[in-house]
């Protein structure tokens, strides 16, 4: 078999590179996997190209690569370079948090303090607020809509449960205070939850 016929027998073109060749055979093989003459033919045109490809390296017509040609010339990663190994995560929870950047992490921060603040002013108007920009940030992220809703009712009720336990436990019943109560705390301290959720979920 000339080396022009295993070229056109895998598809293929003289100026393919190896990963191509590599490629075309395991998708052809995969292909007759029903005919184990095709399959022998496949095996024999790769290995006629790349014998033909050992000689014209071996005839200096094909430049090998630096990094090949003198490996031991190549520079060692450093040791902080060699990342640890992580504990491996389930597919569903893989899928549901987010390693997020500075920015998508302050951004939405500078957001909520402020939401926060105001809710010591106006609570309703808070939670309001900062029911809209989670839903905003988290549909941002991957264009789910209804799976952002989700989160942020998620976000809002655990918000809203230690939000009113907290605001119970600092404010004692019937105490009044022009700056706070526990509703103003209940909005600051869900500002603080749906944070949480859009930074680090999506």
């Amino acid at each position: 078999m000339s080396d022009q016929n295993s070229y056109e027998l895998l598809g293929l073109t003289e100026a393919s590179t190896f990963e191509e060749i590599q490629a075309a055979r395991d998708r052809m093989v995969d292909q007759y996997a029903e005919e184990p003459k095709r399959q022998a033919a496949v095996e024999a045109a790769y290995d006629a190209i790349l014998m033909e490809r050992l000689r014209l390296r071996q005839e200096g017509k094909i430049k090998v690569p630096d990094r090949i040609r003198f490996a031991e010339n190549a520079p060692e990663p450093s040791p902080a370079a060699k990342s640890t190994p992580s504990l491996p995560r389930p597919d569903w929870l893989s899928g549901l948090v987010d390693n997020p950047s500075r920015d998508d992490i302050l951004w939405p921060a500078v957001i909520y303090g402020g939401l926060a603040v105001l809710g010591f002013a106006a609570p309703s108007l808070a939670l309001a607020v900062a029911i809209g920009a989670a839903i905003y940030f988290l549909n941002r992220k991957e264009n789910k809509f209804w799976r952002s809703v989700l989160l942020t009712i998620g976000g809002l009720a655990v918000g809203l449960a230690l939000g009113l336990t907290v605001g119970q436990l600092l404010i004692p019943q019937g105490a009044q205070f022009a700056w706070a109560s526990p509703d103003a705390v209940a909005a600051a301290v869900t500002c603080v939850s749906l944070w949480t959720v859009t930074s680090f979920l999506r």
